[in-house]
């Protein structure tokens, strides 16, 4: 399953950096990187908002005492989900409290040589820390296989139409061709749902693991 995971993820990168290079929307790498990571921060944004309430339905919808059993295993995936949170927020909070800016005078003090160096060595160990856990998370769904196997499918299925239906509101993609722009909207939720329904299947087929049984219906 990581496999054609990933294998979907690759093809979808290459077609969108093909879209956006030759209809104009990017003029290079540094603006195809920089869609992509809008991207990113638009799925996290929604996935944040998300998770909680679907995690809250599925749970809410179990029948006892696979519903307690539930809210006893909601932790981990909430844990990773704060962890990401408070990642990604703290270069934010040193810049946004004050303490950094671009007019700081770094060689005022030795104090601030120090704190130069501890920033920069801090950023640099966190710059990809944070990439890779935003690749986990996405990739993994907020370890919601913790909470039980068949959530991950159904949670990424939800996320990726609502970032489809996020960009349609706001008219992304508008100087391409209508179809182009229509394949390009429903190519990545069409695909990942195809592979999110295979996946269920194979836990059905193979482990008997379902939806139904996981809520005692």
């Amino acid at each position: 399953m990581k496999k054609v995971q990933v294998l979907r993820a690759v093809v979808g990168l290459v077609a969108i950096t093909w879209m956006l290079l030759s209809y104009g929307l990017a003029s290079d790498a540094d603006a195809v990187l920089e869609d992509r990571f809008a991207q990113i921060r638009t799925t996290l944004i929604v996935l944040a908002v998300t998770f909680p309430v679907a995690v809250a339905v599925f749970i809410a919808a179990a029948r006892p005492p696979n519903r307690r059993l539930f809210l006893r295993r909601v932790g981990k995936p909430a844990g990773a989900l704060l962890a990401l949170v408070v990642t990604l927020a703290v270069p934010r909070l040193i810049t946004g409290l004050g303490y950094v800016d671009e007019e700081t005078n770094w060689t005022a003090s030795p104090w601030r040589v120090a704190l130069l160096f501890a920033l920069g060595a801090f950023l640099l160990w966190l710059g990809p820390f944070g990439l890779y856990g935003i690749a986990q998370s996405l990739v993994h769904v907020f370890r919601t296989a913790d909470l039980h196997e068949t959530v991950p499918p159904l949670l990424a299925t939800l996320l990726v139409w609502e970032v489809a239906l996020f960009d349609v509101f706001r008219g992304t993609y508008e100087s391409v061709p209508f179809g182009m722009r229509v394949a390009f909207t429903l190519g990545a939720p069409l695909s990942v749902t195809v592979v999110a329904m295979w996946e269920l299947r194979r836990l059905r087929t193979r482990h008997g693991v379902t939806l139904r049984g996981a809520l005692l219906r």
